[in-house]
């Protein structure tokens, strides 16, 4: 009899298998095998109490046999999900699917995918964690009360298709709002001054006539001009110059948020394809020591960072870059998030010896690209300080103080892995006193810039600042508003489309709450409380249940109906009330405006191309397909079978002076699955072909047609049949 594991994935399970051996048998559940039904609520409500209908899905049937089957030939049964709230949940409804208590099922839990990890958690395994559970299924019964009860109302009002949710629309929000600013941006004019001074160096206006300059502080021209002409005639001396040193820290090891962000900016990952590569390191790759997860488990708040791994990364320092890189102890980083899940892993390479050269070797594309990023991010948050000696320069010109800014780079500390992005700007050697000989005074007119759109890593850095969501709903809730039409993602740039407005104006009216970023944090936060204990599910459901459901119930009286139409400025033929353009579930269409009482739609009625006349007969060319895409033919086959592209380029070209070798007929130019080719004008009574275009040229050998083709760069001629070549 051998023990039973039981993991979500089948990579996963064929990694673990790797290192366990005979004595185990690895299966994968293949997700979540039991869930509320897909086409309805699946939630009996009774007095004080919310009952889920789970069911197993049709297509996981037979993997639930197949591990009733194991099971009950297993010496012992062992629960491996992932150590998440979704995790527990999966192997709770795993152990309830096999007919096993959940409450006396070993559950064995790992951050890395490694033989050691996986050896490790055998020897002290736990049980199932009902407290992560109970908020695993608060979260999913609230997103299933919203989504069911409050998206069919707004598909009623606004339009069909359209749907809400308690993070997607606190998102969707958030997005809205900065385009709201950025339409009702009003530009500021202000003034700069730009001095120069001998060698093209720079200075800035920080002070005059006692009064500090900043960014905004001159917006009349008048002033501006009257500090330019000072400054002409102002004698310039160094009053002070100011040497500091300045470290700077490395960035933190990657947590699933900050790993979503740098992947879109360095690599131009979305967050869901950052994902899905981030789950193929983590779940086995193969490697130089074998097949294995290569990196610690990528959902995660936590920047906690294992004191063997620590050590890894500094024997590893050492060997590559020398002792001076080492900080006297390792490198701890704070968890700003209240919220985070501590017991868990940063995101970090779980072999510190799989450096990205070697890595190169087994790993392609996506996968090398963000691995070596999670690795030198890792490698070089345990690594000293970058020092800098900034340099500022103080110089008096009559009223005016102007400051000259310098750094250099002493020491690179982490920048020796992640490169150095500000350049050194070194400032020629000044003593004070010294006098300086003005160069160049203008004044430039500068305008303030309207905020920017959101990008995807920029509106998940806002989500995780707010509490709105947790690791493992980022990528999910951008490619749902993307899917919904909400937004679209141009040029890296996030843009709500009209209808996000319309939504979001009757939840802001109606339903405030739903959109309320500080709401749905504090709701996260009891989400959290669950999870340790504190907080009981069944009670924040009511909490929210009641007053939720009676706005449902009053908004289908109350909210007027905002569906997006546009007038045509035709009268219905029905009823005599205006024609409006509408959407539908099949794109755009015109019907009545009185709707549904009149159901009048218009049947669009497609005007005949012109596609002009046929070269050869005269009669009309007509529009055509084929399994090669739409062409031109005349009307008037079969009788005559001239064709031509929609692009008037003629698609069966007949060669002049090229007769077919078998039965003497006109060889045709055609174009076929595979592009072009040559063929008898007989076909299908002769089976003539030729890949290159024929001439009427005789092979000297066998006396066939004799093709233009290139080879090795020349242009030669070759026979069809012998493939007997000469030189043009």
């Amino acid at each position: 009899m051998k023990d039973l594991i039981i993991v979500e994935s089948p990579t996963k399970a064929r990694t673990i298998k790797n290192f366990l051996g005979n004595d185990y048998e690895v299966i994968a559940s293949k997700g979540h095998i039991r869930d509320l039904p897909k086409h309805s609520f699946g939630i009996k409500i009774e007095e004080n109490s919310f009952i889920p209908e789970y069911t197993i899905d049709q297509s996981h049937k037979a993997v639930v046999d197949n591990l009733k089957k194991l099971a009950k030939s297993a010496k012992e049964v062992y629960i491996a999900t992932d150590e998440d709230r979704e995790g527990e949940a999966i192997g709770y409804h795993i152990a309830t699917a096999i007919g096993k208590n959940p409450l006396k099922l070993p559950r064995i839990v790992f951050h890395e995918i490694t033989k050691k990890a996986i050896m490790d958690s055998l020897k002290s395994p736990r049980y199932i964690d009902m407290d992560k559970v109970n908020a695993q299924q608060a979260r999913r019964l609230l997103d299933r009360i919203v989504g069911y009860r409050l998206s069919p109302l707004i598909a009623s009002k606004i339009q069909r298709g359209l749907s809400a949710g308690r993070v997607q629309s606190s998102a969707l929000k958030i997005v809205v709002d900065r385009e709201k600013e950025i339409l009702s941006f009003k530009p500021i004019t202000y003034y700069v001054l730009e001095v120069l001074f001998d060698k093209d160096l720079e200075a800035e206006l920080i002070e005059f006539n006692g009064e500090k300059i900043q960014k905004l502080s001159l917006q009349e021209e008048k002033k501006a001009l009257a500090i330019k002409e000072s400054l002409k005639k102002s004698q310039f001396l160094i009053k002070e110059i100011e040497n500091k040193k300045r470290k700077i820290t490395p960035p933190p090891p990657f947590m699933t948020s900050t790993l979503q962000q740098s992947a879109s900016s360095f690599l131009g990952f979305s967050p869901s394809r950052t994902m899905q590569n981030a789950q193929k390191l983590y779940e086995g790759v193969m490697t130089h020591k074998g097949s294995m997860g290569v990196i610690t488990y990528m959902r995660t708040d936590s920047l906690n960072v294992a004191k063997e791994a620590q050590e890894e990364a500094r024997a590893m320092i050492a060997k590559l870059y020398g002792k001076a890189y080492i900080p006297l102890k390792p490198k701890v980083y704070a968890t700003k998030s209240k919220n985070a899940q501590e017991a868990h892993e940063a995101i970090r390479p779980t072999l510190m010896d799989f450096t990205p050269q070697i890595a190169a070797q087994y790993l392609k594309g996506d996968e090398l690209k963000l691995y070596t990023l999670i690795y030198n991010r890792f490698l070089s948050s345990q690594m000293n300080d970058a020092e800098f000696e900034m340099q500022n320069i103080f110089i008096q010109g009559g009223e005016s103080l102007l400051k000259l800014s310098g750094r250099k780079l002493l020491f690179d500390g982490f920048y020796k892995v992640l490169g150095q992005e500000d350049k050194d700007k070194l400032l020629p050697s000044f003593k004070e006193g010294e006098t300086l000989k003005l160069q160049k005074c203008e004044v430039l007119t500068k305008q303030t810039e309207p905020p920017s759109r959101f990008s995807e890593a920029s509106l998940i850095k806002t989500l995780e600042s707010l509490g709105i969501g947790r690791p493992s709903t980022y990528a999910p809730t951008i490619s749902l508003l993307t899917s919904r039409e909400y937004i679209t993602i141009e040029k890296k740039q996030i843009k709500p489309q009209e209808v996000a407005f319309k939504v979001i104006e009757l939840l802001q009216e109606y339903f405030e709450e739903i959109v309320d970023s500080q709401f749905t944090a504090n709701l996260e936060e009891k989400l959290d409380e669950i999870a340790e204990n504190k907080q009981d599910w069944q009670k924040l459901l009511w909490q929210f249940y009641e007053p939720f459901i009676q706005k449902i119930a009053e908004g289908k009286n109350t909210i007027k109906s905002q569906k997006v139409t546009i007038p045509t400025g035709e009268k219905c033929p029905l009823c005599g009330q205006e024609l409006v353009k509408r959407n539908g579930r099949f794109g755009e269409f015109v019907g009545c405006s009185g709707y549904p009482k009149c159901k009048y739609i218009k049947k669009e009625e497609k005007a005949q191309e012109d596609f002009g006349n046929c070269e050869k007969c005269g009669k009309p060319m007509v529009k055509k397909y084929s399994r090669n895409g739409e062409f031109l033919a005349c009307s008037g086959y079969p009788e005559c079978k001239n064709t031509q592209s929609l692009q008037n380029e003629k698609v069966n070209v007949i060669l002049e002076g090229v007769k077919c070798p078998k039965d003497g007929g006109d060889i045709i130019e055609r174009k076929g699955k595979r592009g072009k080719f040559y063929g008898c004008g007989n076909y299908p009574k002769c089976d003539f072909i030729s890949t290159y275009p024929p001439t009427n040229v005789i092979c000297p050998k066998c006396k066939g047609l004799m093709a233009r083709r290139t080879y090795r760069k020349k242009e030669i001629l070759e026979c069809i049949s012998c493939k007997e070549r000469q030189e043009i």
